[in-house]
């Protein structure tokens, strides 16, 4: 395997990540002149609904996508051995978990600077027909103060003359919007959305809105709403949106272009 990417110009380091099939190593591109990750799937590992349904949906999906705010695929290669390798941008300053675990709370501005960029990530790929399903503090990667969404392993291309409703759950459990938990047929957009409203109110409060033990529970509480602790001073604004966001009844929580033109998100 090394000696399959030295020929192609990558000499591999140190793992930086572990998937159930899959490793994220970093490596020096002498094509690129920089750093590289490359995360270098096994095809012989994994599950056949992964390697004939999901994989080839990524890979699809990933070379069709450019945004300052989403990590950039410079190239995939496949060894013969069964080995697949997604040379990816590189985000040397950890994730949005690493930086709450780090630091706690954040200061508004600095959430608002970060959640916008997601925001406009996920705006994109609305606008061009991908839901991503499965965001996550730890797919939220930074490069200094620029956030770079990533893993699109279970994205998922959509239709653009109508609203075509999924079945699949995917993504985590704690992230996830209360129509996946019911296992009901849901858009997948605003999955995303609801997602991106868990993201927001850990930046904000470096814990995440629900407990994901026990299901049943969950639910019952994702219905009553959020709770946002009073001794951290966070603003009506956020709050609202927060709201918006986490709104159980999939028919008035927002798109993210509504999301995006929110008075906490546009305001300086």
């Amino acid at each position: 395997m090394e000696g399959f990417l030295l020929a192609h110009g990558y000499h591999l380091g140190r793992t930086i990540g572990e998937g159930m099939y899959s490793k994220v190593k970093e490596a020096f591109s002498q094509k690129h002149h920089k750093k590289v990750a490359i995360k270098i799937i096994d095809k012989k590992e994994g599950q056949e609904e992964f390697i004939q349904r999901f994989l080839p949906r990524e890979l699809q999906i990933i070379t069709r996508l450019q945004h300052r705010n989403i990590i950039h695929v410079h190239e995939v290669l496949e060894w013969e051995g069964g080995k697949l390798c997604m040379v990816m941008e590189l985000a040397e300053d950890g994730d949005l978990f690493d930086l709450l675990v780090q630091e706690g709370p954040l200061p508004e501005p600095r959430a608002r600077a970060l959640f916008r960029q997601l925001a406009e990530a996920v705006r994109y790929c609305h606008e061009r027909g991908v839901a991503h399903r499965d965001l996550k503090c730890e797919n939220a990667l930074l490069q200094g103060s620029t956030l770079k969404l990533t893993d699109f392993g279970f994205a998922k291309l959509l239709p653009r003359e109508r609203r075509e409703l999924s079945w699949t759950f995917c993504g985590s459990t704690a992230y996830a919007a209360p129509e996946l938990l019911q296992g009901l047929p849901h858009d997948s957009r605003k999955g995303d959305v609801w997602s991106a409203g868990v993201v927001l109110y850990a930046l904000l409060c470096a814990r995440l809105p629900f407990d994901d033990t026990d299901i049943p529970r969950m639910l019952h509480r994702q219905q009553r709403g959020i709770s946002v602790p009073a001794h951290l001073g966070i603003s009506k604004e956020a709050q609202n949106l927060l709201r918006m966001l986490l709104e159980p009844d999939v028919m008035l929580r927002p798109s993210i272009e509504v999301v995006c033109r929110h008075p906490w998100l546009t305001n300086p």
